[in-house]
């Protein structure tokens, strides 16, 4: 695993420590085992940018801290505004180093419109959602040819105290603006710059911060997962243990010429043949010099059309975020 701050290893991020790990450095400063709780309460659900921002905590403890321990805390550097609202957000590390989060806010119903899905299944159509894309890695090794993330290369893995505190910053950004409730988002997806399997340690280490009923306390995440190769992939789901009448959803980005026709559609449903699944159309959002075009709305409609006919249900995805470059695929940091 990539360090997160090649230059200082040795000293811990306080942010990414668990609350045992917690614990026990508290025990070995000399303090009583309830600063433990005050000081995960401060990482995680107050969302604290730095020690001094720790009033309840002894002065002569923060030292402490601050000589043997870290606090990754991200700075927001610049922020765009989409017409329909989307946020991006880049933010840069303490090592110098940028990566970008984008907010989406919905308070007219599911990221995807699925006119088949039962009402349980997406929610009423006047449910809020805000959305947080959520970044994992600076820049990507993956090197798909269609995004730009993968331009950038590899830098280097985020910690899971840099992955949740892209989370704190934007909520407390979104406090700035007004938006209502304790922590303002309601969702948060995997899916930013960043393969998330690439940095699995950090990864999994965030969502158990993040699911904290003392810290975040979040309780609707949505990692990506994926597999090497398509064939495994279908194997994988075949022996997934799916609860009767849940289908697995797969994503499915059409790019002009390359898969969006009538007979690629054909081919996907044979390939999903008796399988429990629903397909979810992501019309590619172009990116400049990568060679690859946006199929368009007349194109994707047909394209879920031949789906639905051979007994596929389809929905297609809202594009959020185009006009500042901050939809699916379109992230990669200019400084």
């Amino acid at each position: 695993m990539l360090p997160s701050f090649p230059g200082d290893a040795a000293r811990s991020d306080l942010r990414s420590l668990s609350f045992s790990e917690l614990s026990a450095l508290v025990s070995r400063l000399g303090e009583r085992p309830y600063r433990a709780r005050q000081l995960y309460s401060w990482l995680h659900r107050k969302a604290a940018a730095s020690l001094d921002a720790m009033t309840d905590l002894p002065h002569a403890f923060r030292e402490r801290l601050a000589a043997e321990t870290r606090l990754a805390t991200l700075a927001v550097d610049a922020v765009q505004e989409s017409r329909d609202g989307t946020r991006k957000y880049r933010m840069r590390t303490q090592d110098g180093k940028f990566i970008e989060s984008v907010y989406m806010p919905d308070e007219a119903g599911p990221e995807s419109f699925d006119p088949e899905a039962d009402e349980d299944e997406v929610g009423p159509a006047t449910r809020v959602r805000r959305t947080l894309c959520v970044s994992t890695q600076v820049g990507c090794a993956m090197g798909c040819g269609f995004c730009m993330t993968a331009t950038m290369g590899l830098v280097r893995n985020l910690s899971a105290g840099e992955i949740c505190d892209q989370i704190y910053r934007v909520n407390a950004d979104l406090h700035r603006l007004g938006v209502s409730g304790e922590r303002p988002l309601t969702n948060l997806v995997y899916m930013g710059m960043g393969e998330p399997l690439h940095n699995y340690e950090n990864v999994m280490r965030s969502l158990e911060l993040l699911l904290s009923e003392e810290g975040a306390n979040f309780s609707q995440l949505m990692p990506v997962d994926r597999k090497w190769n398509i064939a495994a992939l279908i194997d994988a789901v075949r022996k997934f243990p799916s609860r009767q009448g849940r289908r697995v959803t797969f994503e499915y980005v059409l790019l002009r010429d390359v898969n969006d026709s009538d007979e690629d559609a054909a081919r996907l449903a044979a390939l999903l043949r008796d399988l429990p699944v629903k397909v979810n159309l992501i019309p590619y959002n172009e990116n400049p010099g990568l060679g690859f075009g946006d199929p368009g709305a007349e194109r994707v409609a047909a394209f879920r059309k031949a789906l639905s006919a051979r007994g596929i249900t389809a929905m297609v995805r809202k594009n959020r975020g185009r006009d500042i470059a901050a939809a699916c695929g379109q992230l990669a940091v200019q400084v």
